[in-house]
């Protein structure tokens, strides 16, 4: 480099332009012409920080955000502690927001695909010209007579953007959008509203219960909104001894939140469904539940009476019976059902049984139960991924926008996937990292990090009242990348007629705040009062957004038999692969900070040891220490899971917290593409699953087969930052039961 170019580079952002050229990302001012530091920016003062408020994207959660900014680049991330969602609190995932607006693998400009479809090979362009080449395609369509053969595949959208993409697709003629992500909640959201006419999440007051008792929902990591509900935990678990809520963990595999529960279920794989409904049972024969209808809630439950529903859920029946008694008798209580039971081929039959539960013990609509909220965002349920495929592998899609979302990798059967994708005639993929599902498409529109865009939010589920966050960007774009509502409106300008006509904003930036407008004469009387729009607007802005903490959402939630009755139709949840040959269910679940996988390529989060293993760097086979030592296998020898539909090899990690008769795996790592910090690093168990799902909701079946569990032929290794589980006789942890505790601290007194 020139001596006059690096004293430039030095004159747009001193110390932050230097770093920056080191690390090859050198911000552009936000001015379009150079100004040296003689004539500073008024918001930039050498050593004093600037804080933003803003939003965490990198999961649904919604939490509200404050980044640290100093002479032009991010150095911290904190949580708001003025947001209703998270409170002050974030997890690593959000911690490590600059990792993702920093890292060295980002796309810096557009693409075009110059070799062959998914060889990955592409060639920069300008974003002119990246525009142009969608804007013709999407008018070629139309003219052709085949605009409802254009389709978008997203990751869920709520908020203004939502709106501008409906608006983007109608206006060509097609109502094709699909969201999708392998862990959507949408098997959740159908159950509430088939079962308790609800369109949003509930409030599960989990702060204010006595008794929790918890199917398969890992809340404390990665259920739904993890940081909100771990702070509710928190202070659930705060009372003194004997007055604390107590939490009841069913799952075959011991998550972190059942590492934390008062006592461990270990139900059979595929049972819940049936173990909550004879719970439900016994409510009812016990006569616990005083609500109407009890002769039709004891024939629509009749069929999982405890002592039959024992047998195939493998718990004792006595211990069913000592459930409900506690759920019904310990008030308030409060059931929930999480990412084990949806990810059935049933999924639904389980989350419905666990709505039948609040419904009979009196938990909904009350302090400690299920709190409705407002409404918000939910999924088309007839537009699941699996539609999409099958219209894509029969030719039916001819142009496919791909917004943040990467279904190569977390769809079952991936090349599957791959295959129907080449079918389709133009790709368009909007990304911030080749991934692999990038390597498919024909253009490639890199988008902007959350911390350099435009956005808002309704978090779902939210908090009992109105809240909506706002994004804006902390800084300025660090390459040639575009927000994803900037690159729809400048395809809209660019296809004119009445796409142009329809979004006529000059950006994103304006969409969002003339949006806005809306929801200040909407909620005007309760937020703003004699505020201007701009006033408010800049309010918000320096908040994080806008919540106004009114009385509580009132909704009827009642639980009629009929559901019961359907819900029984199912039994337990079938799995794939013969029991002879197959003898393990295999169970997957998302790994706490990679999450589907979306968070391998954060070096900080490869780093952070697992919170059960403390594995890093690479991913594990959970087997129960008396199956390995019967299979003569050691922990850290590498072993291969086989199902009917493929093979994955891994390290063994020998785990107490499992089921003998199952094996587990999380989700998160092997990847092909997606950055130097992913690629290669542990297996992708996602491609040994069955293409299965839900019929009802779209929603892939993760937890779906059998498996068989062999030594590898090649030795391996765990990398783990634990010694040892055992403490060998050394009592390092010491335990007291509260009876004891409770007698010391009178003794103390």
């Amino acid at each position: 480099m020139k001596r006059r170019d690096f004293l430039k580079y030095i004159g747009v952002g001193g110390a932050g332009g230097v770093l920056g050229f080191i690390f090859g990302k050198v911000s552009k001012p936000p001015v379009g012409k150079l100004m040296p530091y003689l004539i500073p920016d008024p918001d930039i003062i050498p050593g004093v920080a600037n804080w933003y408020a803003s939003l965490c994207a990198h999961c649904g959660a919604g939490c509200g955000v404050l980044v640290k900014v100093m002479e032009g680049r991010v150095k911290k991330i904190e949580g708001n502690p003025e947001h209703p969602v998270n409170k002050g609190k974030l997890c690593a995932l959000g911690q490590a927001l600059p990792q993702t607006l920093y890292n060295p693998d980002r796309l810096k400009k557009p693409l075009k695909r110059t070799g062959e479809r998914g060889r990955g090979q592409f060639a920069e362009i300008s974003w002119e010209e990246a525009v142009s080449t969608v804007a013709k395609n999407l008018v070629d369509l139309n003219k052709s007579g085949n605009a409802n053969k254009a389709y978008l595949l997203t990751h869920p959208l709520r908020g203004t953007f939502a709106k501008l993409a409906a608006a983007f697709m109608s206006s060509l003629g097609t109502s094709n959008i699909y969201e999708y992500e392998l862990f959507q909640n949408r098997n959740l959201l159908y159950a509430l509203e088939t079962s308790m006419g609800l369109d949003c999440i509930p409030r599960y007051d989990i702060e204010n219960t006595k008794y929790l008792l918890s199917f398969g929902a890992d809340f404390t990591s990665t259920w739904v909104s993890p940081v909100l509900y771990s702070d509710a935990y928190g202070k659930m678990r705060q009372a003194a001894p004997g007055n604390r809520g107590k939490l009841v963990q069913v799952e075959p595999r011991m998550s972190l939140t059942g590492a934390s529960a008062d006592e461990w279920v270990a139900a059979r794989p595929g049972a819940e469904c049936v173990l909550a409904l004879s719970i439900a049972y016994a409510l009812v024969e016990k006569g616990y539940y005083r609500g109407g209808e009890v002769d039709a809630w004891r024939s629509a439950l009749s069929k999982y009476k405890p002592s039959a529903a024992a047998h195939i859920a493998d718990v004792p029946e006595k211990r069913i019976y000592e459930i409900a008694r506690d759920f019904a008798k310990t008030r308030p209580s409060l059931a929930i059902g999480g990412e084990t039971v949806s990810s059935y081929q049933d999924g639904v039959s389980g989350l419905t049984a666990v709505n039948i539960l609040n419904h009979l013990a009196g938990n909904n609509g009350i302090k400690g139960g299920v709190i409705a909220n407002a409404a918000g965002e939910k999924p088309d349920f007839k537009k699941g991924i699996a539609a999409l495929i099958d219209d894509a592998a029969k030719g039916r899609v001819k142009t496919l926008i791909i917004n943040n979302t990467n279904p190569v990798f977390t769809t079952p059967d991936g090349a599957k996937t791959v295959e129907a994708l080449k079918a389709v005639g133009f790709i368009v993929s909007l990304a911030s990292f080749k991934d692999e599902t990038v390597a498919l498409a024909d253009i490639v529109l890199p988008l902007d990090a959350c911390l350099e865009d435009w956005g808002d939010d309704e978090p779902n589920p939210s908090v009992g009242y109105p809240c909506r966050t706002l994004m804006q960007p902390a800084v300025s774009r660090a390459a040639d990348t575009l927000g994803a509502g900037d690159v729809f409106l400048a395809v809209a300008r660019a296809v004119g007629g009445k796409t142009a006509g329809r979004l006529k904003a000059a950006s994103y930036a304006d969409y969002l705040k003339d949006a806005w407008r809306d929801e200040y004469a909407k909620n005007k009387r309760m937020s703003a009062g004699t505020l201007t729009f701009d006033d408010f607007w800049n309010a918000s802005l320096k908040k994080g957004g806008w919540w106004h903490p009114v009385g509580e959402t009132k909704k009827a939630m009642r639980v009629s038999p009929s559901a019961a009755r359907d819900a029984a139709s199912k039994g337990p949840s079938m799995f794939e692969g013969d029991a002879k040959d197959f003898p393990f269910y295999f169970m997957l679940y998302p790994h706490h900070v990679h999450r589907d996988g979306r968070g391998a390529n954060i070096p900080w989060m490869q780093e952070l040891s697992d919170p059960m293993t403390s594995v890093v760097w690479g991913n594990w086979i959970e087997i129960n220490p008396k199956t390995a030592e019967r299979l003569g296998i050691r922990e850290g020898a590498l072993v291969t899971i086989e199902s009917p539909f493929g093979k994955v090899s891994a390290p063994a990690y020998l785990y107490p917290g499992i089921r003998p008769d199952t094996a587990a795996m999380p989700i998160g790592q092997g990847h092909d593409a997606y950055g130097r910090y992913a690629q290669g690093k542990g297996q992708n168990p996602i491609r040994i699953l069955p293409f299965k799902n839900d019929l009802r909701t779209g929603a892939f079946a993760v937890n779906s087969t059998r498996v068989k569990i062999s030594p590898a032929a090649r030795e391996g290794g765990i990398v783990k930052l634990e010694g040892t589980a055992n403490e060998a006789g050394r009592d390092i942890a010491q335990t007291v039961s509260v009876s004891e505790y409770m007698k010391m601290k009178k003794e103390a007194v």
